[in-house]
């Protein structure tokens, strides 16, 4: 196998930035080259909410300068990605357009879910990363427009946590107040504190924390002047917050000058010195990390997972699988009930693998249906479907891109409705995504109905398909008259999905 060329492209809030790599037949991953050119994309997209032609011109410079760096270096493949600023800017499929014409360059937006995935990938891909998981650690993702917080415990994610509050968009916010104020960093801290209470007391509470790894801006050169770390890279967080805290007296130029930064009046600095010091404060953490990658290396760690180059010995799934869970429990929605529809949910779709054609990530998506499904209980009785729909499109369960949280969402959204036809969702999602919804629901009725008493009166649950049926065999030590009642309601429609008529065969079992 020959080596690989790869260049990851992403255009953030005031910064675009190129990364080559090599990607070996070993299944390693090399830089080779990173150029960066500050271009401040920001200032408009959060301030007006659509970005200028003059700085449109200069974003098709770059990037005309990094396809030509592309095709000096003969690149087999390229992701050009942009993230927040292109989401919040009104002007943005224009822009793209004039990237594609002008560079020949094909920039993709991709959602807040897809662009942390990528950078939890890069983290995933380092030694030291498994190790630290196990014991309580907070990932924070600090870009220029937000950020993210995700919770590992025991190896797995508990929750993850979008904030609308970025390096630059701290900036943007105190623009008008910047010059009015004699310690502008103390308003700066507590728009800050405003969004980390919050977090802390809801997701914190009672959990000791080991480890905060951070990836962003300035933290690599502010890390860069500690000589003595431990063994595995990490820096003692009272020693961290020593430096930080000297920073936090300090005005803009000198800390540029302190980290010898090749902007000397870049102001975006000191919201950086003032964030990284009250997130490492409020995580009360032993140690920090900062591993050194950044969403350009994610992107790369994406492309090869997708083009089966390199394999991840961590298990994304079973990170969405405990997030989901951790969600349903902060609805109290989840019970044995839920494992109940959990289970049968899964039998009927492996039983009918060679008929509805979908493969192991839909399974995936049926999981995660099947627990969150109820969690709109919660917040009401009568609109449960509707609330449970909200619910899951207001969180974020990393590992999981928008389009599929959708999916899920729709699909516990209909779970107690009838299924919309495809003429009234067409503006929503694309004709796949419908028939993947329109099965999974199929799926997931019947398996509810099953266990709608919700006794779990069924043992042994048996589906294998003979003809055009399914034969679903269960043993029961009590009626079942309601549950076979329902089960019929629902089998009708799950005939005109997959033309298979499910059957319940009833074992008695008597003691």
């Amino acid at each position: 196998m020959k080596i690989t060329t790869f260049a990851a492209i992403y255009i953030g809030s005031y910064e675009v930035s190129l990364k080559v790599f090599e990607i070996s037949p070993n299944r390693k991953i090399r830089p080779v080259d990173y150029v960066r050119s500050r271009l401040e994309l920001g200032r408009d997209a959060y301030r007006k909410g659509v970005i200028g032609y003059e700085l449109v011109e200069e974003l098709c410079l770059i990037l005309k300068e990094f396809y030509s760096i592309m095709d000096g270096y003969k690149v087999d493949a390229y992701k050009a990605y942009a993230g927040n600023v292109m989401r919040v800017a009104g002007n943005a499929l224009f822009i793209l357009d004039q990237i594609r014409l002008r560079t020949k360059i094909e920039v993709s937006v991709i959602s807040n879910s897809e662009q942390r995935f990528m950078g939890y990938k890069s983290l995933a891909a380092t030694s030291e990363f498994e190790k630290m998981i196990q014991k309580g650690t907070v990932v924070v993702d600090v870009g220029g427009g937000s950020m993210q917080i995700t919770l590992f415990q025991k190896g797995r994610a508990v929750t993850t946590q979008h904030i609308e509050l970025g390096i630059m968009q701290i900036w943007e916010k105190l623009a008008k107040i910047r010059n009015m104020v004699s310690h502008y960093e103390m308003q700066i801290q507590e728009l800050i504190d405003k969004e980390l209470e919050i977090f802390k007391r809801i997701y914190l509470q009672k959990k000791e924390i080991e480890y905060v790894i951070v990836m962003g801006d300035y933290i690599g050169e502010m890390v860069k002047g500690f000589s003595k770390k431990e063994d595995d890279g990490t820096i003692e967080t009272e020693r961290f917050l020593k430096l930080l805290k000297k920073w936090h007296k300090k005005s803009p130029e000198e800390i540029n000058r302190e980290l010898n930064l090749a902007n000397e009046q870049d102001p975006l600095v000191l919201p950086s010195v003032v964030l990284y010091k009250r997130l490492t404060e409020e995580m009360g953490a032993r140690y920090i990390w900062v591993p050194g990658v950044n969403i350009t290396d994610g992107i790369v760690c994406d492309y090869a997972e997708r083009n089966h180059m390199i394999r991840f010995s961590h298990d994304f799934e079973k990170d969405i699988l405990a997030a989901s869970r951790n969600l349903a429990e902060r609805y109290q929605s989840y019970s044995s009930h839920t494992e109940a529809v959990l289970s049968m949910s899964t039998t009927i779709f492996d039983a009918m693998k060679k008929v509805h054609g979908m493969g192991k990530r839909e399974r995936l998506l049926l999981q995660v249906a099947s627990i969150l499904h109820d969690c709109g209980r919660y917040m009401s009785l009568v609109n449960q479907s509707e609330c449970s729909y909200h619910i899951i499109m207001a969180s974020e369960i990393i590992g999981m891109s928008h389009l599929e949280r959708e999916i899920v969402a729709t699909i516990a959204k209909h779970d107690a409705l009838s299924m919309q036809p495809y003429d009234s969702v067409i503006g929503k999602m694309n004709r796949e995504s419908y028939m993947v919804v329109s099965k999974l629901t199929a799926i997931l009725k019947i398996a509810n109905a099953m266990d709608r008493s919700h006794k779990q009166k069924f043992k042994n649950i048996k589906a294998v398909l003979k003809g055009r049926e399914l034969i679903i065999t269960v043993e029961a030590e009590e009626s079942i008259v309601l549950e076979k009642g329902l089960f019929s309601t629902y089998a009708d429609s799950f005939e005109e999905v997959f033309s298979i008529m499910p059957k319940i065969r009833e074992k008695r079992v008597f003691q």
